[in-house]
């Protein structure tokens, strides 16, 4: 079971993303898969969910109305597109899944994660 998160890089602030979180060894549409990010210094922080069926998600305060979770089943792969990036959005970006039902959107629920991949915000 592996999750693979890619899409990072250097970009200006107001800069836009998309990251991807691509699942090998099993199907991620049975999965909530969720966003962190942890910033230097800084606690990993929920950033955005998903559920398995798309219905439902959740987004952090910080980020509502500038990022977009979203998910494609049939590529097996879940997306975070980033909009008007800002220098405080700069951290290592990670998506993680469950082994079973969540709550909300706080790590501590999430069991398998991927690498992280590194999103810097220039001002």
């Amino acid at each position: 079971v592996q999750l693979q998160a890619s899409g990072g890089g250097l970009v200006q602030s107001g800069g836009s993303l998309r990251l991807s979180c691509a699942a090998s060894g099993f199907t991620l549409d049975q999965f909530t898969i969720g966003w962190f990010r942890q910033a230097p210094g800084k606690e990993r922080e929920g950033v955005s969910c998903i559920s398995s069926s798309g219905g439902s998600t959740y987004y952090v305060d910080s980020v509502k109305g500038r990022f977009t979770i979203s998910r494609d089943n049939a590529k097996n792969t879940v997306y975070l597109q980033m909009n008007s990036l800002k220098p405080e959005d700069t951290a290592v970006y990670y998506c993680a899944a469950p082994i079973g039902a969540t709550m909300g959107c706080e790590s501590y629920e999430f069991d398998y994660w991927g690498q992280g991949t590194l999103v810097t915000v220039s001002s």
